[in-house]
């Protein structure tokens, strides 16, 4: 009997226990942030339903706060900045 592997179906959509696992934080930082609407996209699944994330929307978000920091964006790094000249005062 062969050892078959069976293929990995990734959800597209995820609901908060998964997202939180997914991202390496906890439940309740989701729920902060979709509190404050801080955090990824997110929407209710049917009325009154489950708390939704779809992953793509979540991988962007992701690549979006990484691209807005500083430390792993080197556009960013202020140290490559050159630096700003100051305007002389005008005499009042």
């Amino acid at each position: 009997m062969r050892n078959h592997i069976q293929p990995t179906v990734e959800a597209a959509f995820m609901n908060v226990q998964d997202t939180a696992r997914y991202m390496g934080i906890s439940m309740n930082t989701l729920y902060v942030w979709r509190h404050r609407r801080q955090g990824p996209p997110s929407f209710r699944l049917g009325p009154g339903g489950r708390v939704m994330y779809r992953r793509d929307l979540l991988d962007a978000w992701l690549t979006e706060q990484q691209n807005a920091d500083s430390r792993s964006n080197p556009a960013l790094n202020p140290v490559r900045k050159a630096p700003q000249q100051r305007h002389a005062r005008r005499a009042a």
